[in-house]
């Protein structure tokens, strides 16, 4: 039998990347963790296995985070894995992980483009919080991803970037109506990370991490491991008094 003490965690878009890491990181500090992925099942699955094999339990479950009509019966899943598999009725820390990028200039973005940016990131956020807030546990955490680009600017990324900003000041406002609860919401944001994201330059293009590597401090293009172990960081016991934080973890990008 699972002890009710047991910390679970549910971290969005953790089939690969940044939730991948933080998934593993967490396991890695003993919490259990609940993932979703929205088409990538078998990557999932493998993040699943990884996490039972340090002796965590771990349940993955499908989400498209654009889709908010989907949200009620997302909460509905996630209550009954609860039940089933931690005999809980509530859950201690949500990651608002899940994203996509989109690099267009601002004169060449898209309505549709901008559209599809609002629902996954702002709007995904926003109301699958909404909708999870009686599964966290009072004295619980949320961590929202946001980005880099909101304090510096790269040319490309004006859409993705306003959407990030916006989830800054959702975060400041949700630690606010959520503190009563003794609920901490605060903000990580990831500078240029080696993974798949935008198509994996900082990772695979020599001259582009060269670049982005002499803008930063360490000198050096951060790596998942950098950013997960933030993530677990933040959530560890010792960070109960923090919130409403934005946090950069871009080892010191653009100073």
């Amino acid at each position: 039998m699972i002890e009710s003490s047991t910390k679970v965690a549910l971290i969005t878009g953790a089939s690969r990347g940044l939730g991948r890491n933080t998934a593993l990181k967490l396991a890695e500090k003993g919490v259990d963790v609940i993932l979703t992925y929205k088409s990538g099942e078998s990557s999932a699955r493998d993040v699943v296995r990884q996490i039972e094999a340090l002796g965590r339990r771990a349940v993955a479950l499908q989400l498209d985070i654009a889709n908010s009509k989907s949200f009620g019966a997302f909460a509905e899943s996630v209550k009954n894995v609860l039940a089933d598999t931690w005999q809980q009725t509530q859950f201690d820390y949500l990651v608002n992980n899940a994203g996509s990028g989109n690099q267009a200039s601002f004169a060449d973005t898209t309505e549709d483009q901008f559209d599809q940016l609002v629902n996954i990131h702002l709007k995904g956020t926003f109301f699958l919080t909404q909708k999870l807030l009686p599964l966290i546990k009072d004295g619980g955490r949320i961590v929202n991803t946001s980005s880099g680009l909101a304090r510096f600017t790269l040319p490309g990324y004006a859409a993705y970037a306003a959407m990030k900003g916006g989830i800054e000041v959702l975060t400041r406002y949700m630690a606010k109506e959520l503190g009563p609860r003794g609920i901490a919401v605060n903000t990580i944001a990831p500078g240029a990370i080696e993974t798949d994201f935008g198509g994996g330059a900082a990772r695979d293009n020599p001259q582009v991490n060269a670049h982005i590597a002499s803008l930063t401090a360490f000198g050096r293009v951060g790596l998942p491991d950098d950013v997960g172990g933030a993530v677990a960081a933040l959530l560890s016991d010792g960070n109960n008094w923090i919130t409403g934080q934005r946090i950069e973890v871009s080892g010191g990008m653009m100073l």
